[in-house]
């Protein structure tokens, strides 16, 4: 499998010629949804969903179908009939080739007086990826590549070091991170990388590794 790192949140997973996109938002490049077979988005939130971008690369690919939660799928569903499919935690489903679990069911808490929305992260074939979206859900399954969200307005690094100690991956590799500057990148860097337990790289947007 190949993982393709994108801007932000999103990464486009390839295996025996078919694509998986996650979280193309508003902060990733217009066309990284384009191509896809299979597009998965774990929240409401525009930096993980963009409507237009999702329109676009289901109405270039006729194939291409979403699965979403509630929240993001009435969003879509009028318009692409029978392509637009909603699932919740515990859900289990095969799409292009890639099996899929559901795990998690809230975003994490920004701050008490804001509601927090529901949030779904995804493990990809049986454990060789898990994106958790904006939660720091342990999805109690191997993990092989842990995508961990390392800055965003509801966490610290303190807390992404334990979540990844909690996970155990074999591999961590960066999401969430349009928020950090360059400067400060070598920090989380670091930290993640000493303290974490599990081997740590950070992909620049279009780089990609071979899992």
């Amino acid at each position: 499998m190949k993982l393709t790192k994108k801007s932000h949140a999103c990464v486009r997973l390839e295996k025996d010629g078919r694509t998986l996109v996650i979280d193309p938002g508003a902060f990733t490049e217009e066309d990284a949804a384009l191509g896809a077979d299979v597009l998965l988005v774990t929240h409401e939130h525009p930096d993980h969903f963009d409507e237009a971008r999702l329109r676009a690369a289901m109405e270039a690919g006729p194939g291409t179908e979403i699965w979403t939660l509630r929240s993001v799928a009435e969003k879509l569903a009028a318009a692409f009939p029978g392509r637009v499919h909603t699932v919740g935690h515990g859900d289990a489903f095969t799409a292009a080739g890639f099996d899929v679990q559901v795990h998690g069911e809230l975003h994490a808490v920004i701050h008490p007086d804001l509601p927090r929305v529901t949030n779904v992260g995804y493990l990809i074939d049986g454990g060789r990826v898990f994106h958790p979206g904006d939660a720091l859900t342990v999805p109690g399954h191997r993990v092989e590549t842990l995508l961990a969200p390392v800055q965003a307005p509801w966490n610290k690094i303190s807390e992404v070091i334990e979540y990844v100690r909690e996970v155990r991956p074999q591999r961590v590799y960066d999401i969430h991170d349009a928020l950090l500057t360059d400067l400060a990148r070598p920090i989380y860097d670091t930290h993640l990388g000493n303290l974490g337990g599990a081997p740590h790289g950070r992909l620049a947007s279009g780089a990609s590794a071979e899992l």
